[in-house]
């Protein structure tokens, strides 16, 4: 019997069609727990992942946070975190509908006695009586819900929350992964978050927080890697080798591929491109692996007869440095054969070029 037979309301059932989808959704970000949680859609889509906000939340509390003021809470994925850690967590959120569901989410769980949900303007909260204050303001335009990329159009803007490390020393900021290095505030530490190859955030730690000046914090499955560093350092530059590593993206965001190039004895092929080579492949989750085959200085023609003549007919175009469109290059190769490879377009010492490998 559907929701409408059974004289359940048009809209009440639409509700819970949405709520239903977005439950399934959400397993993704907060696996068991979304099976009673609440959800919008915009909500969803902005709110931490359960396991970069659990992490976040055992480094506040080995800091020694115990009340901290969470500002734009959104559905509440950051206070969850918190709540679980012992630290009393105070959310602020602008919009109505999104604070009541971040407060259903906190009662749904058991955390409504140790964290809690207001509405309001994060500007206007006295930040008298927090020891360290988390903030995520909202990079999406209120009805369209586009993407903004200037911080000045976020909410609360920019200027409110590049000030908030001068009102409380021990501030987070969790902003979007394309930020500028330089809005990074003075003597904070700049950290990039990746969730099984996805780069998801960028966080500040501000003050007392901060222990080194760049992170890249790689989470794959259950195994985490961490790369640290000033984020000025530069990698040797030779020619290629016999294996290719490609980044993962919070490292390159990071600015730490000089110090991941290390942890693998690597160098640069070029010194503005972000792949690495090495002698010897090692499995890290760090970065892709690949074996290179071949090495040509790039024209379409040089190409074809090279993967013709490996019977190729799937190949996999992977790019840094290089303006060429896959889908148009992958047309004008017409591939036939059966064989599968991958093609690297880079730069080598400034000269586009290609490279035919086989990924390990």
């Amino acid at each position: 019997m559907t929701l409408r037979a059974s004289g359940i309301p048009a809209d009440l059932a639409a509700a819970a069609f949405t709520q239903a989808e977005l439950r399934r959704r959400a397993v993704a970000k907060f696996g068991p727990d979304a099976a009673v949680m609440f959800f919008t859609r915009a909500g969803l889509e902005q709110a931490t992942r359960a396991v970069v906000a659990a992490r976040r939340a055992g480094r506040l509390r080995a800091a020694g946070v115990r009340r901290i003021a969470d500002l734009g809470c959104g559905i509440g994925a950051d206070l969850i975190a918190v709540a679980r850690c012992g630290i009393t967590g105070y959310g602020l959120e602008a919009d109505p509908a999104t604070a009541a569901v971040a407060a259903a989410n906190l009662s749904a769980l058991g955390l409504d006695r140790i964290a809690s949900v207001h509405c309001g303007d994060a500007r206007d909260l006295p930040l008298d009586g927090f020891d360290a204050v988390f903030c995520d303001p909202s990079r999406r335009a209120a009805g369209t819900g586009r993407r903004l990329f200037d911080p000045s159009a976020y909410s609360p803007p920019w200027d409110f929350v590049a000030a908030l490390p001068d009102r409380v020393p021990r501030t987070v900021l969790k902003l979007a992964p394309g930020i500028d290095h330089a809005l990074v505030p003075a003597g904070a530490e700049a950290e990039w978050v990746s969730v099984d190859g996805e780069v998801v955030e960028a966080t500040f730690w501000c003050g007392p927080l901060a222990s080194v000046p760049r992170r890249a914090t790689v989470l794959r499955g259950s195994e985490v890697v961490e790369v640290t560093g000033p984020g000025t350092a530069r990698a040797p530059v030779d020619r290629p080798r016999r294996y290719l590593y490609d980044p993962d993206g919070a490292v390159v965001r990071s600015h730490l591929v000089a110090e991941f190039a290390a942890t693998v004895d690597g160098v640069l092929a070029d010194p503005t491109i972000a792949y690495v080579y090495t002698d010897t492949a090692a499995p890290t989750p760090l970065g892709r692996c690949f074996e290179v085959d071949e090495v040509l200085p790039f024209s379409v023609k040089r190409l074809r007869a090279a993967l013709r003549a490996r019977q190729v007919g799937r190949v996999e175009i992977r790019k840094r440095g290089s303006a060429l469109d896959p889908a148009d290059l992958r047309r004008q190769v017409r591939l036939s054969g059966t064989g599968s490879a991958t093609v690297v377009l880079t730069r080598v010492a400034g000269a586009p070029t290609a490279l035919l490998c086989q990924p390990l």
